[in-house]
């Protein structure tokens, strides 16, 4: 039996545990307890906190694995790369997954390989001499992002309208941020998309491309997902072959990426970041199976354990995933009988109070959807 360790025991890995589980695969989850849902499901856990790479080295090579995964974590990815790489499995360099979890290296080797990304200033501290330091007082061009470079789930981002509160915006990044490093950059207003790819040992394959809906300014939390997303066929291969030409730039060459984009009123397309996993908010784990047919999930395992095959998409239809928070409050009675729209084929309500969000973990419920067509709600 082919054994793989699963970096990461949240709801998030939930997918990745049970299909390798039908696979007939031994599953083995590290993560710290609390919250820890895999742990009832999975093989063998063990409580060890994700980014303890060579603790869980140790613990990978013990058990002798065959591969190793996460699939919508940024954190995890590191550690992932870095067991591979040390046990000779397939994955990405350790090199290259921290190049692609840490926003301001990702950005340098987007500007090496002359690719459209925001303008940005790099800030390591929280002083107030940080304004004049680095000059944005008398280069800034309002509004502005500030976020940190480690985290994701819009966690720490906000939108900045203003001099006077550029400086709370840094600290409250900094706050958040593991290695307290932060991002200053362009605003780039527009359309936001994201794109799913699985590469496998240095080719890439295109899967899908999401359109976002999110709550904008200041904390752009995502509100609803939808596949496929509304573009040419033009825009849809040149979107593919930026993303190919980034992912080679961070040196991205097995398992799942994901990939998110602004389009400019005018037409220019803007790489936000780029993650060296899937795509979370269901993206991944459900959204492109159901809008393309292709298990994107087994196919995370199959790299993993070296056994991939080039993806096939057996049909194409519209699949989707919305939110419930304060801001979409008309959503409550939707989710709660959503049995009664034949397109909708799971609803969960995980609060019954509903926050006005700041991140993605503010939100109460969701719903995911298929159908002919995207499903207005």
């Amino acid at each position: 039996m082919k054994k793989l360790a699963i970096i990461g025991a949240s709801y998030l890995q939930e997918p990745l545990v049970r299909r390798a589980k039908e696979m007939g695969i031994y599953t083995v989850c590290f993560a710290w307890a609390d919250g820890a849902t895999c742990a009832e499901i999975c093989d063998k856990f063990y409580d060890i906190s994700i980014v303890e790479k060579e603790e869980i080295l140790k613990v990978c090579q013990a058990e002798q694995i065959d591969g190793i995964a996460t699939i919508a974590s940024d954190v995890a990815a590191p550690t992932v790369a870095f067991v591979a790489e040390q046990m000779g499995l397939v994955g990405n360099t350790y090199e290259s997954a921290v190049r692609a979890n840490n926003k301001y290296l990702m950005r340098n080797a987007f500007v090496d390989a002359g690719i459209s990304c925001p303008h940005y200033t790099f800030i390591t501290r929280t002083d107030s001499s940080i304004l004049s330091n680095n000059n944005i007082a008398h280069t800034a061009q309002f509004p502005l992002i500030v976020k940190p470079t480690d985290r994701s789930g819009s966690l720490g981002v906000t939108k900045v309208e203003t001099l006077d509160a550029l400086l709370p915006a840094i600290e409250s990044a900094m706050q958040v941020s593991f290695k307290k490093e932060v991002l200053v950059e362009e605003f780039i207003a527009g359309r936001e998309i994201s794109v799913e790819f699985i590469s496998y040992k240095g080719k890439h394959y295109p899967l899908q491309i999401t359109d976002k809906v999110t709550t904008e300014a200041p904390h752009f939390v995502e509100l609803a997902h939808h596949q496929p997303a509304e573009l040419s066929s033009q825009q849809y291969e040149y979107v593919y072959s930026i993303t190919e030409k980034a992912l080679n730039a961070l040196g991205i060459t097995n398992g799942a990426s994901h990939s998110e984009y602004r389009i400019t009123q005018d037409g220019r397309m803007v790489v936000m970041e780029i993650g060296g996993r899937m795509g979370g908010d269901f993206i991944g784990s459900d959204l492109v199976r159901l809008s393309t047919g292709y298990d994107f999930v087994k196919g995370v395992i199959d790299v993993a354990l070296g056994q991939f095959q080039e993806p096939v998409k057996t049909y194409q239809c519209c699949s989707g995933v919305y939110f419930l928070c304060e801001e979409t409050r008309h959503l409550f009675p939707i989710i709660k009988q959503w049995q009664d729209i034949p397109s909708v084929i799971e609803g969960k309500i995980t609060d019954n109070e509903l926050h006005s969000v700041e991140k993605s973990a503010d939100r109460s419920g969701y719903l995911i959807y298929q159908g002919a067509e995207k499903l207005q709600l």
